[in-house]
């Protein structure tokens, strides 16, 4: 009859624990590149050569940085008036409204998503039962006739009896197996962005600027 320990024995424990870390580590590889993917799709122009239907670029030239423009008017103090004739000086601040104009890179508006598994659990359990049967079965059976005659002296008597015992036996091995698996995966979005990512960032909020625009141009454009 198998023990517990061989049934436990045959099982294949480097697929059980090495299967789940595996897909783990894949999809980490996948949070990295849709991260990846992020950036270059939402941060940047296409690649020059990327055609309507994405077809692949000629050259691979990374494309501009993706910068939202927008106009706001700003208050700007006004230099005071010259004085009268009469020598007096205006002393009162002025202030008068400018039309200026900003450009960010769209990428330093957005969460970047950036997927980390900080914890990965794998929980197997195993019932097994195995019991040995025997199982006997008997039966006896007496089956008797007596017969009397009144004949001379005492008379005479005789007694058939009859007897039959049956038995049966029958044995086996019983074996009940229940298995379970669990994987428990905890993603975080990570705060520490790599390297090269913090100096990407750093150079397009570097880049962010802000100019007067002009009353022509102003005029124009409204």
């Amino acid at each position: 009859m198998p023990t517990p320990g061989e049934e436990l024995s045959s099982l294949d424990f480097s697929s059980m624990i090495g299967g789940p870390l595996t897909v783990v580590v894949q999809a980490q590889a996948q949070a990295a590149m849709t991260t990846v993917n992020f950036i270059k799709q939402v941060g940047f122009e296409p690649p020059a050569g990327v055609g309507a239907d994405g077809a692949p670029p000629t050259q691979q030239i990374s494309g501009n940085p993706i910068y939202v423009k927008f106009r706001y008017q700003k208050e700007v103090p006004q230099l005071p008036a010259a004085g009268g004739n009469d020598g007096t000086s205006t002393s009162t601040a002025v202030t008068t409204k400018q039309t200026h104009e900003i450009e960010v890179p769209l990428l330093t508006m957005l969460p970047i998503p950036y997927l980390r598994i900080a914890e990965t659990t794998i929980a197997f359990n195993a019932k097994i039962n195995a019991f040995e049967y025997v199982k006997t079965d008997s039966s006896v059976a007496i089956n008797g006739a007596l017969e009397a005659r009144a004949g001379w002296a005492w008379g005479s008597a005789r007694l058939k009896v009859s007897a039959s015992y049956r038995s049966s036996s029958s044995s086996g091995n019983q074996v009940e197996r229940t298995y379970s698996l669990a994987v428990n995966v905890k993603a975080v979005q990570e705060d520490t962005m790599p390297g090269g990512t913090e100096r990407l960032l750093s150079i397009l909020e570097n880049s962010i600027t802000s100019s007067q625009v002009s009353a022509s141009t102003n005029n124009t454009t409204t």
